[in-house]
């Protein structure tokens, strides 16, 4: 092998990526003046999908998908910022996971806003400070994040977009192993974590904490105080890592939705996922029927999740995701029977079925 041929190779490539990708910037810019001429939103999931899809369809490797979406992620990033840079509430502090949901959703050239509650990430969407919001919504590990729940059956926002984070929790101190007598972190990682510290913490308190990223500032103010956060927030506060990946399951992933104040568009093909929220008569084969306005038209019900309505003693909601966009005809009639069956049916958003 010509070692100098091969540099030679690549420099040409180069050039012709660079070239290639100011050529799309500019034709985006035609498409921005015609987005905003129409009254479109500067953020289209459903269209970013089908951009991700049709690529996908066109990799013949060795790049993989993954890798492949990461890098087409950052070049639409860098294309809306020259519209305008997006404004993005997610539940803070910094260096959190959800930050980290928030560039996997959006990439690098956005305006990060962090929250201190859940709560205030829906506000912030709701009065316009922010054009998006970020919120855990589920753990593979954890279950169901409820205040998120709670806040969707309460909001006029929709979900318009999903991610996955696979989640790598470290053990971060200042203090060696042995002298730790308090592990500090959010009551979900403490959950995921639960086996990791009863063979090697049995001892130590466990303290939870508004975020991962609050518990690493904290560990290194007070002695024999330990945090579990991701790598990210270790590197950002300075503080050592004493064990990394320390979650019981190797397959830990949670689950974020991005809300807004506009439905998502149908991205089609079968890869749209909606979400519902219904509340049921209290008589005997009410749930039953609700169900089988999915089941009957063979729509995929991916996740039923009860939780109490809070306006009543054992009353319930119960939140349901089906693969179908909301203007599917098929998804409308499933609607109808349900509303039939139903005291209460929300219809909270339709989004990219995203893996």
């Amino acid at each position: 092998m010509d070692l100098e041929k091969v540099r030679t190779r690549i420099d040409e490539i180069d050039r012709d990526i660079v070239a290639k990708l100011n050529e799309r910037l500019t034709l985006a810019g035609d498409v921005a003046a015609a987005k905003a001429e129409a009254g479109l939103p500067i953020f289209m999931p459903e269209r970013e999908e089908q951009i991700f899809m049709k690529l996908a369809a066109l990799n013949e490797g060795p790049l993989e998908e993954a890798t492949l979406r990461r890098i087409y992620g950052e070049i639409i990033s860098v294309t809306r910022a020259r519209q305008r840079k997006l404004r993005i509430a997610y539940l803070g502090p910094e260096a959190t996971y959800t930050e980290q949901a928030a560039v996997k959703s959006f990439g690098t050239s956005i305006e990060t806003m962090p929250q201190r509650m859940i709560p205030d990430v829906f506000t912030a969407v709701e009065k316009g400070e922010a054009d998006y919001g970020v919120i855990p919504i589920e753990n593979s590990t954890g279950g169901a994040v409820l205040h998120s729940l709670d806040m969707l059956a309460e909001t006029e926002l929709k979900i318009v977009s999903q991610v996955y984070l696979p989640i790598e929790h470290c053990l971060i101190s200042r203090w060696p192993l042995e002298a730790i007598t308090e592990v500090h972190s959010k009551d979900q990682a403490l959950m995921q974590c639960r086996d990791w510290l009863s063979r090697h913490l049995p001892k130590a308190r466990q303290i939870e904490c508004e975020s991962t990223a609050q518990a690493v500032r904290l560990s290194g103010e007070h002695e024999g105080m330990a945090a579990i956060a991701s790598e990210l927030a270790a590197v950002k506060y300075g503080a050592p890592v004493l064990a990394r990946g320390i979650q019981d399951r190797s397959d830990n992933v949670t689950r974020f939705l991005v809300i807004g104040a506009k439905p998502c568009g149908r991205t089609g093909g079968g890869a749209d996922k909606t979400s519902l929220v219904f509340s049921i008569n209290d008589e005997v084969g009410a749930l039953e029927r609700a169900v089988k306005a999915f089941s009957s038209r063979e729509i995929n019900m991916t996740k039923i999740e009860s939780r109490p309505s809070r306006r009543k003693a054992w009353d319930y909601l119960f939140f349901v995701d089906i693969i179908g966009h909301w203007e599917d005809a098929v998804v409308q009639e499933a609607v109808a029977d349900l509303k039939n069956a139903c005291r209460l049916v929300k219809w909270l958003g339709s989004y990219p079925n995203t893996k």
